[in-house]
């Protein structure tokens, strides 16, 4: 997606079927829109609490008489509070941080913190939100008292409805770009990735068009734009004919690969561009700014969008992420067959069919029992308030049957009680470009129970995945266990829902924990970043 602006349950039962792999507040400002020092802790401290003579308005969309606030054309939107006490950001569903940091624990080596992103740790589970009956998304806001004196955790979420696996869609016009430079000779990348291509060509529909793209130091169309139908055999037949060559001309097969994209483009369809490569760039045009502008200028004249699949234990990751981002896509990493299955059979329609273009989130804290916020990750979502509205400036693509978690630290004044924040997201209709809106709300009686206590599993699961990352990275946050104990919840939650993929959680905590406590004095501690310490 476009960052020229600043880019910011119940749960036994949906861990019982199997939870699925999906995924910076808003600068700080003060009313006259000048950027303000953050408060020692690195949260946002909020302004004195209003006198009982000046109340703060209304921060549930409704004005002094309880009825809604309208924008054109009798669109429904919530009022701003002053922006002190908004946080601001594009939705992401990316996922591509949780995996590669999985497959670096289990090779025993610790993250780069740079490739640790919370929000798709936290992302990568599908909590039991409620589902909108129609295109739009359903906002859910929760949240626990984490032990630490004053300070809760709040969850925002948000879902969209299902996709039909039977029922009608547009038709997807995808091109396949794979990468078959040396690099990916490596056991378990050119292989899976091979693997993922006929999971694909198993799912998508005989309305559906598929082209496939091979790059190295050259690029190669093997298969043009083709409807699959009855030519499925030749997709097999193009991705079994797949073999390593030389150098990663990464430049070259984007080229190519929009080339293709842009010549079957289909009216209607989902236009998409999924690139599979470890992002290992090495001949041609390196620049990152070059490729991005290359991808970022089919997005806006032709609507073709990116899908990042990334392979391989050396992985340029920031580079695939900043691929996607300015591609309107998302990025996701495979280092097994199931995980390959889970992106291209249960992720791949919610690329396909989609609810909304340029979707935003914007949090506004009640200044009367909120003193200090932070959102844990969006750092590179994050939106400028004031464009919270703007529908020019660039947000989030979202799909069928995803959901997105936002996690905010939350210090309450004493004796807080009453609303705590509103959470709106906004986004435009696919078909028609509409805007529409939606909000949810906290008080701060929801916030007294604690965090690990019982029928917390879903809120828990949130708070194990955010507070690992930002342990990974170097951080920590207000009342988060250690290393051990976070593994110790994962297994709790395991065991109530039977759930493997939490269990690959414990097991990421506790590799990570082992690793860190392996560290030698030669080699360093992490040097934490935590405001809060």
């Amino acid at each position: 997606m476009n960052r020229a602006h600043r880019r910011t349950g119940v749960l036994a039962a949906a861990l019982a079927a199997g939870l699925l792999l999906g995924g910076c507040a808003g600068g700080a400002k003060d009313a006259s829109g000048d950027h303000r020092k953050t408060a020692p802790d690195g949260g946002r401290t909020a302004a004195p609490a209003p006198s009982a003579a000046a109340p703060s308005a209304p921060a549930d969309g409704r004005q002094a008489d309880g009825s809604a606030t309208r924008g054109p054309e009798g669109e429904q939107r919530a009022p701003s509070p002053a922006p002190d006490y908004l946080s601001t950001f594009a939705l992401d569903v990316d996922t591509a941080s949780y995996g590669y940091v999985r497959r670096a624990l289990a090779d025993g080596r610790l993250p780069d913190p740079s490739t640790v992103r919370p929000e798709e740790f936290v992302n990568s589970f599908r909590p039991d939100y409620p589902r909108p009956a129609d295109d739009g998304f359903s906002v859910t806001v929760d949240g626990a008292a984490t032990g630490a004196e004053g300070w809760s955790l709040v969850r925002v979420g948000l879902a969209t409805r299902a996709a039909d696996r039977e029922g009608e869609r547009p038709p997807a016009a995808l091109t396949f770009v794979v990468d078959v430079s040396g690099s990916m000779g490596e056991p378990g990348r050119l292989g899976l990735v091979q693997h993922s291509l006929r999971l694909a060509a198993d799912e998508l529909r005989d309305d559906d068009s598929v082209a496939l793209v091979a790059f190295s130091d050259e690029a190669e169309t093997l298969l043009p734009m083709t409807r699959l139908g009855e030519a499925r055999h030749r997709l097999r037949e193009a991705v079994d004919s797949l073999a390593v060559r030389s150098s990663t001309n990464l430049e070259a097969g984007l080229r190519t690969g929009y080339d293709v994209a842009s010549e079957g483009r289909r009216e209607g369809a989902t236009n998409r561009v999924v690139l599979l490569s470890d992002a290992l760039a090495n001949s041609g045009e390196t620049s990152a700014d070059a490729l991005l502008a290359r991808v970022d200028e089919q997005r806006r004249e032709h609507g073709i969008t990116l899908f990042g699949v990334g392979v391989g234990s050396d992985y340029g990751d920031a580079l695939m992420e900043r691929l996607a981002d300015r591609g309107d896509g998302q990025t996701a990493y495979v280092s097994t067959q199931e995980q390959a299955r889970k992106v291209f059979v249960d992720q791949l329609p919610a690329q396909v069919e989609l609810r909304a273009r340029d979707a935003k989130a914007q949090v506004a804290f009640d200044r009367a029992t909120v003193e200090r916020f932070r959102l844990i990750g969006y750092e590179n979502r994050e939106v400028a308030d004031e464009d919270f509205r703007n529908d020019r400036t660039d947000g989030g693509e979202v799909g069928a049957g995803h959901t997105v978690t936002a996690l905010y630290v939350v210090k309450t004044r004493p004796g807080a009680s009453g609303r705590i924040a509103t959470a709106t997201v906004r986004w435009l209709d696919p078909d028609s470009r509409s805007p529409q809106e939606r909000s949810g709300t906290v008080e701060a009686g929801a916030l007294r129970a604690g965090l690990w206590g019982p029928g917390h599993d879903s809120l828990q699961l949130s708070a194990i995945s955010a507070y690992f990352a930002e342990q990974l990275r170097g951080g920590s946050l207000p009342g988060a266990p250690r290393l051990g104990e976070l593994a110790v919840h994962a297994d709790g939650i395991r065991d109530r829902s039977g759930s493997a993929v939490v269990g690959e959680l414990a097991e990421a905590v506790r590799q990570a924990d082992r690793l860190i406590g392996e560290r030698t004095p030669e080699e360093g501690e992490f040097r934490s970043s935590d405001p809060y310490a």
